[in-house]
Protein backbone atom coordinates (compact mmCIF):
# COMPACT_ATOMS: atom_id res chain seq x y z
CA UNK A 1 0.00 0.00 0.00
CA UNK A 2 2.88 2.62 1.20
CA UNK A 3 6.74 2.07 -0.04
CA UNK A 4 8.96 4.54 0.98
CA UNK A 5 12.01 3.96 -1.61
CA UNK A 6 15.69 5.87 -0.26
CA UNK A 7 13.58 8.64 1.14
CA UNK A 8 15.92 11.72 2.59
CA UNK A 9 14.59 15.50 3.11
CA UNK A 10 17.48 17.57 3.77
CA UNK A 11 16.90 21.30 4.67
CA UNK A 12 18.95 24.26 4.69
CA UNK A 13 20.25 23.80 8.16
CA UNK A 14 19.12 20.11 9.09
CA UNK A 15 18.30 16.34 7.84
CA UNK A 16 14.57 15.30 8.72
CA UNK A 17 15.01 11.64 6.60
CA UNK A 18 18.01 9.72 5.61
CA UNK A 19 17.86 7.27 3.27
CA UNK A 20 14.37 5.76 4.61
CA UNK A 21 13.21 2.63 2.72
CA UNK A 22 9.94 0.43 4.01
CA UNK A 23 6.64 -0.90 3.20
CA UNK A 24 3.39 -0.85 4.83
CA UNK A 25 0.65 -3.00 3.58
CA UNK A 26 -3.14 -2.78 3.59
CA UNK A 27 -4.42 -3.47 7.01
CA UNK A 28 -1.89 -3.14 9.00
CA UNK A 29 -1.22 -1.15 12.54
CA UNK A 30 2.30 0.68 12.52
CA UNK A 31 3.32 2.87 15.17
CA UNK A 32 6.05 4.84 14.30
CA UNK A 33 8.18 6.02 16.93
CA UNK A 34 11.35 8.30 18.17
CA UNK A 35 12.47 11.45 20.07
CA UNK A 36 11.17 15.06 18.87
CA UNK A 37 12.73 16.25 16.15
CA UNK A 38 13.47 12.42 14.63
CA UNK A 39 11.48 13.08 11.12
CA UNK A 40 8.01 11.60 12.33
CA UNK A 41 6.14 14.00 11.40
CA UNK A 42 8.06 14.91 8.12
CA UNK A 43 7.37 10.92 6.98
CA UNK A 44 3.84 11.54 7.42
CA UNK A 45 3.36 14.68 5.74
CA UNK A 46 5.64 13.02 2.47
CA UNK A 47 2.68 10.22 2.57
CA UNK A 48 0.36 13.81 2.17
CA UNK A 49 2.08 14.84 -0.74
CA UNK A 50 2.10 18.17 1.34
CA UNK A 51 6.19 18.12 1.52
CA UNK A 52 8.55 16.96 -0.60
CA UNK A 53 11.27 14.56 -0.57
CA UNK A 54 14.97 15.88 -1.49
CA UNK A 55 15.76 12.34 -3.12
CA UNK A 56 14.13 9.18 -3.17
CA UNK A 57 10.15 7.90 -3.90
CA UNK A 58 7.43 8.16 -1.96
CA UNK A 59 4.25 5.16 -3.49
CA UNK A 60 0.47 5.21 -2.48
CA UNK A 61 -1.05 1.83 -4.12
CA UNK A 62 2.15 2.06 -6.76
CA UNK A 63 1.73 5.66 -7.43
CA UNK A 64 4.47 8.23 -6.90
CA UNK A 65 2.32 10.58 -4.92
CA UNK A 66 4.94 13.25 -5.43
CA UNK A 67 5.09 12.76 -9.25
CA UNK A 68 0.92 12.88 -9.50
CA UNK A 69 -0.52 16.13 -11.43
CA UNK A 70 -2.61 18.46 -9.35
CA UNK A 71 -5.79 17.43 -10.08
CA UNK A 72 -4.87 13.79 -9.81
CA UNK A 73 -3.68 14.33 -6.03
CA UNK A 74 -6.60 15.00 -4.58
CA UNK A 75 -8.27 11.88 -5.44
CA UNK A 76 -5.47 10.02 -3.45
CA UNK A 77 -5.62 12.73 -0.24
CA UNK A 78 -8.99 11.60 -0.26
CA UNK A 79 -8.15 7.91 0.83
CA UNK A 80 -6.05 9.49 4.09
CA UNK A 81 -7.90 10.59 7.03
CA UNK A 82 -6.11 12.41 9.34
CA UNK A 83 -6.25 13.06 13.36
CA UNK A 84 -3.70 15.23 14.93
CA UNK A 85 -3.23 16.09 18.69
CA UNK A 86 -4.44 19.98 17.77
CA UNK A 87 -8.11 18.30 17.18
CA UNK A 88 -8.80 21.30 14.32
CA UNK A 89 -12.60 20.87 15.04
CA UNK A 90 -14.71 24.00 13.98
CA UNK A 91 -16.11 26.06 16.94
CA UNK A 92 -19.51 27.30 15.56
CA UNK A 93 -20.35 23.33 15.09
CA UNK A 94 -21.65 21.21 16.32
CA UNK A 95 -20.50 17.56 16.50
CA UNK A 96 -22.80 16.61 13.64
CA UNK A 97 -21.80 19.37 11.38
CA UNK A 98 -17.94 19.31 11.78
CA UNK A 99 -18.49 15.68 10.61
CA UNK A 100 -21.34 16.74 8.04
CA UNK A 101 -18.89 19.37 6.23
CA UNK A 102 -15.80 16.88 5.10
CA UNK A 103 -19.31 14.39 3.55
CA UNK A 104 -20.24 17.68 2.02
CA UNK A 105 -16.39 18.74 0.59
CA UNK A 106 -16.63 14.73 -0.90
CA UNK A 107 -19.91 15.54 -2.56
CA UNK A 108 -22.29 13.38 -0.37
CA UNK A 109 -25.97 13.73 -0.56
CA UNK A 110 -27.99 14.92 2.38
CA UNK A 111 -29.49 11.55 2.80
CA UNK A 112 -25.69 9.77 2.99
CA UNK A 113 -25.04 12.46 5.53
CA UNK A 114 -28.14 12.23 7.67
CA UNK A 115 -27.51 8.15 7.57
CA UNK A 116 -23.77 7.99 7.98
CA UNK A 117 -22.93 10.69 10.65
CA UNK A 118 -25.22 9.10 13.20
CA UNK A 119 -23.47 5.71 12.84
CA UNK A 120 -19.93 7.00 13.11
CA UNK A 121 -20.45 8.77 16.07
CA UNK A 122 -22.23 5.62 17.52
CA UNK A 123 -18.78 3.52 16.02
CA UNK A 124 -16.84 6.36 19.09
CA UNK A 125 -18.97 6.06 21.68
CA UNK A 126 -20.50 9.16 21.31
CA UNK A 127 -23.93 8.44 19.67
CA UNK A 128 -25.49 10.74 22.48
CA UNK A 129 -23.10 13.90 22.00
CA UNK A 130 -24.41 14.28 18.25
CA UNK A 131 -25.25 18.02 18.62
CA UNK A 132 -23.19 19.08 21.34
CA UNK A 133 -20.41 21.96 20.75
CA UNK A 134 -16.82 21.63 20.82
CA UNK A 135 -16.91 24.00 23.98
CA UNK A 136 -19.24 21.26 25.53
CA UNK A 137 -17.05 18.29 25.31
CA UNK A 138 -14.19 17.11 27.12
CA UNK A 139 -10.68 16.93 25.47
CA UNK A 140 -11.20 13.30 24.85
CA UNK A 141 -14.63 13.57 23.45
CA UNK A 142 -13.56 16.22 21.01
CA UNK A 143 -10.63 13.66 19.92
CA UNK A 144 -13.32 11.45 19.18
CA UNK A 145 -15.00 13.74 16.97
CA UNK A 146 -11.78 14.46 15.34
CA UNK A 147 -11.56 10.56 14.49
CA UNK A 148 -15.22 10.55 13.51
CA UNK A 149 -14.67 13.12 11.06
CA UNK A 150 -11.24 11.68 9.68
CA UNK A 151 -13.03 8.02 9.02
CA UNK A 152 -16.51 9.29 7.84
CA UNK A 153 -15.47 8.89 4.03
CA UNK A 154 -14.00 5.72 4.56
CA UNK A 155 -10.91 6.35 4.26
CA UNK A 156 -8.23 3.45 2.87
CA UNK A 157 -5.67 4.90 5.66
CA UNK A 158 -5.71 6.61 9.09
CA UNK A 159 -2.75 8.86 9.81
CA UNK A 160 -3.04 9.80 13.40
CA UNK A 161 -0.15 12.14 14.30
CA UNK A 162 0.55 12.00 18.70
CA UNK A 163 -3.49 12.18 18.81
CA UNK A 164 -3.40 11.10 22.92
CA UNK A 165 -0.50 13.94 23.33
CA UNK A 166 -2.99 15.80 25.33
CA UNK A 167 -4.92 12.93 26.81
CA UNK A 168 -5.13 11.78 30.65
CA UNK A 169 -4.58 7.27 30.77
CA UNK A 170 -8.22 6.64 30.34
CA UNK A 171 -9.60 8.79 27.26
CA UNK A 172 -5.81 7.86 26.02
CA UNK A 173 -6.85 4.02 26.30
CA UNK A 174 -10.42 4.32 25.10
CA UNK A 175 -8.96 6.33 22.10
CA UNK A 176 -6.95 3.52 21.14
CA UNK A 177 -9.48 1.11 21.55
CA UNK A 178 -11.28 3.11 18.71
CA UNK A 179 -8.13 3.01 16.95
CA UNK A 180 -8.12 -0.91 16.98
CA UNK A 181 -11.43 -1.39 16.26
CA UNK A 182 -11.11 1.00 13.30
CA UNK A 183 -8.39 -1.02 11.77
CA UNK A 184 -10.53 -4.82 12.41
CA UNK A 185 -12.68 -3.58 9.62
CA UNK A 186 -9.73 -3.39 7.26
CA UNK A 187 -8.12 0.57 7.50
CA UNK A 188 -4.57 0.80 7.63
CA UNK A 189 -3.70 2.70 10.79
CA UNK A 190 0.12 4.54 11.34
CA UNK A 191 0.20 6.29 14.58
CA UNK A 192 2.83 8.33 15.78
CA UNK A 193 3.23 8.65 19.67
CA UNK A 194 5.61 8.99 22.39
CA UNK A 195 3.46 6.79 24.51
CA UNK A 196 5.53 3.69 25.69
CA UNK A 197 2.73 2.30 27.08
CA UNK A 198 0.55 2.60 24.25
CA UNK A 199 3.13 0.79 21.83
CA UNK A 200 3.79 -2.20 24.56
CA UNK A 201 0.42 -2.64 24.94
CA UNK A 202 -0.43 -2.65 21.29
CA UNK A 203 2.13 -5.16 20.22
CA UNK A 204 2.23 -4.74 16.94
CA UNK A 205 4.79 -3.60 14.19
CA UNK A 206 6.83 -0.46 15.68
CA UNK A 207 9.32 1.93 13.06
CA UNK A 208 12.00 3.44 15.34
CA UNK A 209 13.17 6.84 13.88
CA UNK A 210 16.79 8.27 15.53
CA UNK A 211 17.65 11.62 14.12
CA UNK A 212 16.16 10.73 10.28
CA UNK A 213 17.44 6.98 9.97
CA UNK A 214 15.29 4.31 10.56
CA UNK A 215 17.25 2.37 12.80
CA UNK A 216 14.53 -0.10 14.16
CA UNK A 217 11.26 -2.12 12.18
CA UNK A 218 10.12 -4.88 14.21
CA UNK A 219 7.36 -7.06 12.81
CA UNK A 220 5.71 -6.84 16.42
CA UNK A 221 7.45 -4.87 18.76
CA UNK A 222 7.55 -2.66 21.81
CA UNK A 223 8.96 1.22 22.61
CA UNK A 224 12.46 0.71 22.44
CA UNK A 225 14.13 4.22 22.65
Amino acid sequence: MIYFDKVSKKYPNSVALQDITFSIESGEFVSIVGHSGAGKTTLLKMILAEDNPTSGKVFFDSQDVHALSKRALPKIRRRIGSVFQDVRLLPNKNAYENIAFLMEVAGRTDQEIASDVPHVLDLVGLGDKIWSFPHELSGGERQRIAIARAIINQPDLLIADEPTGNLDPINTAEIIEIFKKINSIGTTVILTTHNKKIVDNLGKRVLTLDHGVLSRDDKSGKYAI
